[in-house]
């Protein structure tokens, strides 16, 4: 089942210009304690082609959220920057298979 199935929204964003920020808003307290046992760290920095060390993972139980912060692979707003603002990143957790 894909992740955005199982979730309220996922969205991602801009954290300076060397991070991306993913949000998983789980919606509720059960789906956010089934999402947080099934997705899995490594499975997100392979999604990403990031080294496992670089992924910085929050569970944040009292809104039901789960973070992940993966560093960009070039600099916000150079030249090769196809993504400025971070907000296309999410779609690939959103429709990974959890």
């Amino acid at each position: 089942m894909k992740l955005g199935d199982q979730v309220y929204k996922v969205r991602s964003k801009n954290a300076g210009p060397f991070w991306v920020t993913i949000d998983v808003f789980c919606g509720t307290a059960a789906a956010f304690d089934a999402v947080r046992q099934n997705l899995q760290t490594e499975q997100v920095a392979a999604l990403y082609g990031c080294p496992l060390q670089l992924v910085k993972r929050f569970d944040i139980a009292d809104l039901s959220v789960i973070k992940f912060s993966i560093p960009r692979p070039v600099v916000q707003g150079s030249a090769a920057d196809r993504d400025m603002h971070g907000a296309q990143w999410g779609i690939l957790l959103e429709e990974a298979e959890v």
